[in-house]
Order: C-alpha cells, then sequence, then structure tokens
C-alpha cells in the first residue's frame, strides 16, 4: 500500500491518497514518511503530512524517528505546530524536546502552552534514565469514596485525552496513591459500588528516581499494562505505559549487544549514524584488543625453541584459541543474559560456577576424546595429542569460568556486565592457553626438544 500511496502522490490524486491512508495504522504512516525521507523528497513529504488527518496526525508524529521529526517541525506553520502539540501525550511531548536541537527546541516551547511548558520543564529536571523522564501525566484518577457510577462518569468526560483508561488510581485529597482499580473490576461491580471496595491497595509502583531498566523488568515480571509513579511523599505525579517499557527494554538490549561485541553503544539506529562514529565507536576497543594480544606475540616469542625444535606444535595454536574463545563466549553470553533477566544474582556465585565447570568438563571430554584420535590418525604422534588434548581439557574449564565469573564480578563492581563479553574474555583466554600450551609441552616433550 505504502508504493500506491507515493505513486498517487507523485500523480497529486490527494483525495485517493486520503482515502488509502484512513486504512493504516500510525505506525505504519510513519515508517512511509521514513521512505519519503529517505528519496528526499521534501514537497511530497510535507504534502503528506497535511493530508493526515487531525485526529491522527499527533500519533503519527510521535512514532517517527527524530530526524523526521525536526524535518516535520521545521515546515509546518505555528498554528499547524500547536495543533500537533496540543494532542501529544505528555511523555512523547518530552521526548521531542530532548531530542531535538536547541532552535527547534526553542520554536516549539514558543508555541507550547504555559501549563506544558512549566510541566516540560519540570519532567527535564529528572535524570535521563528514571522513571521522571518515562512517565506521563496523563491518566485516569478518583477520590476515595467514589462510586462506580461516579468514576464511570469521570472517564467518560475525560478519559479521551488519557493513555489508557483500563487501569484507573485511587488517591486522598493530597494525591497521595491508595489503590489501583480496574474498568473490568467496576464493569462487574454495581453502580453505587464504593470504589474502595474494589481497589487494590497495595498497588505496585515506583519513584520518580528509580532507574528505567529496573522498572522495565518489573512490566515483564508483574505483567503490568501501567505503572504509577510516585513522589518521596508517595503522591502519583504520573504513570509509565507498557509501551515505553517495551522502548526501554529495546535500547538496553541494543545497549548490551553493542558492549558485547567490544563497541561504544550509540543512541542512533545504524543507517542513520555517520560513518565516522561508527568508527569512533569501535575503534578504541579494537585499539585495546589489539595491544593485548602484544601479550600472545610475545608468549609466542619466548616458547619459539619449542616450535623450531617440533613444528607441529604451531599447527594446534589456532584451534586451542578458537576454542578457548568459543567457549568463554558461550558461558559469558548465558551468564550475561540471566543477570539481565534477574535468573542470576551475585549471591548464585559458587552455583553458577560450578554448573558451568561441569558443563566444561563434559565438553572439553567430547572435544578431547576426537581431537586425540584425529592427531593419532592424522600424524601418528601420541605425545604430541596428550599435550593439545590436555591443553585444550584446561583452556575449556579456564575459559568458561572466566565467561561465568567476569560478568559477576562486573555486577558486584556496578559495571555493565555486558563489557565482560566476548573479545575481553577471548584476549584472555588466548594468553592463558598459550602459556599452558607451551609450558606442558616444554615439561612434557622435554626429550625431543633442541
Amino acid at each position: 500500500m505504502s508504493h500506491e500511496i507515493l505513486e498517487l502522490l507523485a500523480e497529486k490524486k490527494y483525495s485517493a491518497v486520503k482515502q488509502l491512508i484512513a486504512q493504516m495504522e500510525e505506525a505504519d504512516l510513519a515508517k512511509l514518511f521514513e521512505e519519503l525521507e529517505s528519496e528526499e523528497d521534501t514537497d511530497q513529504f510535507n504534502r503528506l503530512f497535511r493530508l493526515l488527518p487531525k485526529e491522527t496526525a499527533a500519533e503519527v508524529f510521535s512514532y517517527m524517528e527524530p530526524e523526521i521529526q525536526e524535518k516535520i517541525v521545521r515546515a509546518l506553520t505555528d498554528t499547524e505546530l500547536q495543533h500537533i502539540l496540543d494532542d501529544l501525550f505528555m511523555d512523547d511531548y518530552v521526548d521531542l524536546v530532548e531530542e531535538m536541537p536547541a532552535n527547534v527546541v526553542k520554536r516549539v516551547m514558543q508555541n507550547s502552552t504555559p501549563e506544558n511548558r512549566k510541566l516540560i520543564n519540570q519532567y527535564l529536571k529528572y535524570p535521563e534514565d528514571s522513571a521522571g523522564s518515562l512517565m506521563t501525566n496523563e491518566y485516569v484518577y478518583f477520590r476515595s469514596g467514589f462510586t462506580v457510577a461516579k468514576a464511570f462518569e469521570i472517564i467518560r468526560e475525560h478519559g479521551v485525552d488519557k493513555e489508557t483508561i483500563y487501569t484507573c488510581y485511587v488517591t486522598s485529597l493530597r494525591k497521595e496513591l491508595l489503590g489501583v482499580v480496574t474498568v473490568r473490576e467496576m464493569l462487574l461491580a454495581a453502580p453505587d459500588t464504593i470504589i474502595d471496595s474494589l481497589m487494590d491497595t497495595n498497588p505496585i509502583h515506583v519513584h520518580t528516581h528509580d532507574d528505567q531498566e529496573e522498572i522495565a523488568k518489573m512490566f515483564s515480571r508483574y505483567d503490568m499494562l501501567a505503572m504509577p509513579v510516585v513522589d518521596s511523599e508517595g503522591r502519583i505525579v504520573g504513570i509509565i505505559t507498557i509501551d515505553d517499557a517495551v522502548d526501554v527494554i529495546q535500547d538496553e538490549n541494543t545497549e548490551d549487544f553493542e558492549k558485547m561485541a567490544g563497541m561504544t553503544p550509540s543512541d542512533d539506529t545504524y543507517l542513520r549514524t555517520p560513518v565516522i562514529t561508527l568508527a569512533k565507536h569501535r575503534i578504541i576497543w579494537l585499539m585495546v584488543l589489539m595491544l593485548s594480544a602484544m601479550v600472545t606475540g610475545a608468549m609466542l616469542e619466548y616458547y619459539e625453541a619449542a616450535f623450531v625444535s617440533i613444528p607441529l606444535l604451531v599447527t594446534f595454536i589456532p584451534q586451542i584459541m578458537d576454542t578457548g574463545g568459543n567457549c568463554g563466549s558461550q558461558a559469558s553470553t548465558m551468564i550475561i543474559r540471566g543477570l539481565a533477566l534477574d535468573e542470576i544474582s551475585p549471591k548464585d556465585f559458587t552455583k553458577a560456577w560450578w554448573k558451568e565447570i561441569r558443563v566444561a568438563l563434559l565438553c572439553s571430554i567430547a572435544l578431547c576424546s576426537v581431537n586425540f584420535i584425529r592427531i593419532l590418525i592424522q600424524y601418528h604422534d601420541p605425545q604430541v595429542a596428550l599435550v593439545v588434548s590436555g591443553t585444550l581439557m584446561l583452556t575449556i574449564c579456564m575459559a568458561k569460568s572466566l565467561g561465568c565469573i567476569l560478568p559477576i564480578l562486573a555486577k558486584i563492581l556496578k559495571l555493565d556486565p555486558a563489557i565482560m563479553a566476548s573479545p575481553l574474555i577471548t584476549t584472555i583466554t588466548d594468553a592463558f592457553s598459550i602459556l599452558v600450551y607451551f609450558n606442558f609441552a616444554l615439561w612434557y616433550l622435554s626429550d625431543r626438544l633442541i
């Protein structure tokens, strides 16, 4: 359908375009603007936005990437911009102000209502990754003592401007959070029922300065659609909805993947990040890992006499190093994921390490057996086969131990466990495997050395 809309725009068949976009979801329309933006067709881009129904324009705008939002804001008149801003939910409004350059923010604030300007300034005071920066003030609440009938009157009157009406909150006169009640519970109750008798009096909630990653985990743990946010005095100041929690989970997962690959996390999408930025994010870790590999090189130089005497030993260096790196990567991936999902905690250190050691022993028995037989068949040298297989077993046990220990240690030190992923573990494992391999060879094969 998007291709058809682009063709109709080019042919200036605007009534047909309106009919088609009325059938599309807001998120899909936002993707359509990305296609137009990539083609750098500014006229069609602006024209399509003005063809959007007024009731959906703000929703489509909220789904857009910051670069496209900036382009829209620059193209709109003050009146058009005011209509969009008035229909935005507060959390999307705050995100817009945070993402835009200073000159665009100035124009946005100039076209905002005094009430919204006050709220935005208040929200911007919260730390970037806190509940306060993530919440919205568009929620439904009732005073303690209201009946179900009165509650539905409030929902019908004010619910159209709220992010969710399914979960509602009961407060005191000072807006202290007393409980949570759902529309389902009220629908099943008599109209004259007091909502205090229906509400959950011990609602799960978060505080304004709580970390957003922990909040996202709570959404997953308790299967919630919305989470109330309270201040230091227990007064409800906003809610966080499930769509925002999903965005946080996605962003945190992306950040972890980048750290695990040895890169500095990026705030933008891959295709929108400049080449020079991508390079800068990768160079530091690559430089550290490259220089650390000099340790392995120095070890190879130190043990030069061993592989000069028995050149066959050199053949198995890549196999030992790669196997160690792969084993460490497997262990660290499982542990980091477990830490991220709260399946593993630092107190589980001994239990996790013991499990990985047993896994390492089973893996090493299988790998070493196959390797020992292969070397016997191919090279007919049982001594070298024993040295290589023995080194392989020690390397696998060490690599899986490191893959378990380092992420948990990072967690204990209040660091991100993702930084202890495969690049770092592989580098340490390489040095260890060379050290074990040639010391074992020098001891066991001493009678064959020159």
